[in-house]
């Protein structure tokens, strides 16, 4: 059985910033799965991905570099295209191409400790997939992608429709303050958070970018800070590689604030580049080390 297993879609992205315009490979699937293969425990994990054939030359890169990958025929590849302005925090995006849902059938004969979501569109996951991970493990979700709708090739901000029947069964619920509001109607953090695990999730992980984040666990709030990162080159793939920190050192037996503390770390490290987390283990403990900021429980 492995460890971690994350599930989602690579997707094909393009990238446009103030200072360039790129074109890489994408999606949680993608940045969570590079990341923690920088880390040093890392073997025990999977990926379950789903592709077009011909962008599998992506999946089989992955695997040259050591990453277990299962791959699952789509009839197309999820293709993005996403725009910073210098506000790194904030981004428009358009969806050109969308992959074939997860099925009960992909994933059923998946073992993991912690499975995560790595959603990217509304119906990339169905209730069914939801529930039947939710009775095997620890299962983690990113709610981005159940909070966006595509019209035309135009990506809208939408409620989660199931979220009162769904969030019971998500364990760990990854959160930006956006999204937050729109799963909850409130501006207020702590008022969000609290409301999300009165409908049943046990840690959230609520990011507020350059204000650092909070963990609402077991009634109590803690307050991780933002790691001031020497340059800020490229966002993308910062709230995925947030997430793959937490549940790395959840799953090695860290507490809440010092899963959270990692986390912010690598999410530092990974905003200093263009591309997935690729920096060590060790640069994250020594970001922390370094800091005068450290986590507090509010």
């Amino acid at each position: 059985m492995n460890n971690i297993c994350c599930i989602g879609h690579i997707t094909l992205d393009k990238i446009i910033t103030p200072k360039q315009t790129s074109y890489m490979p994408g999606g949680t699937a993608y940045y969570f799965s590079y990341g923690i293969n920088h880390l040093n425990n890392s073997r025990n994990y999977r990926l379950v991905t789903a592709l077009a054939p011909s962008e599998y030359v992506h999946a089989e890169e992955m695997q040259k570099n050591g990453i277990d990958v299962k791959i699952i025929p789509s009839r197309r590849t999820v293709y993005f295209e996403n725009t910073y302005g210098n506000d790194q925090n904030n981004r428009t995006q358009r969806v050109l191409a969308k992959a074939d849902p997860f099925t009960l059938k992909d994933i059923k004969e998946e073992n993991a400790r912690f499975f995560h979501l790595g959603s990217l569109l509304a119906d990339d996951f169905s209730p069914e997939v939801i529930k039947h991970l939710s009775q095997k493990s620890i299962l983690s979700v990113d709610a981005q992608g159940f909070l966006r709708e595509v019209k035309g090739d135009k990506v809208f901000p939408v409620d989660w429709k199931d979220k009162k029947e769904l969030l019971q069964y998500i364990h760990i619920l990854k959160v930006n303050e956006h999204e937050a509001e729109v799963l909850t109607g409130s501006k207020d953090f702590r008022e969000a958070a609290i409301q999300l695990n009165r409908w049943g999730v046990k840690e959230v992980l609520l990011t507020l970018g350059s204000l650092g984040s909070l963990i609402y666990a077991e009634h109590k709030f803690y307050r991780i800070p933002a790691y001031p990162p020497a340059e800020i080159v490229d966002a993308t793939g910062c709230g995925d590689t947030y997430v793959m920190g937490y549940l790395y050192m959840r799953d090695k037996g860290a507490s809440y604030d010092e899963a959270g503390c990692f986390a912010a770390a690598l999410s530092t490290l990974k905003i200093e580049k263009s591309g997935p987390f690729s920096g060590t283990e060790e640069q994250a403990l020594k970001t922390i080390r370094q800091s005068n900021l450290h986590a507090e429980i509010i």
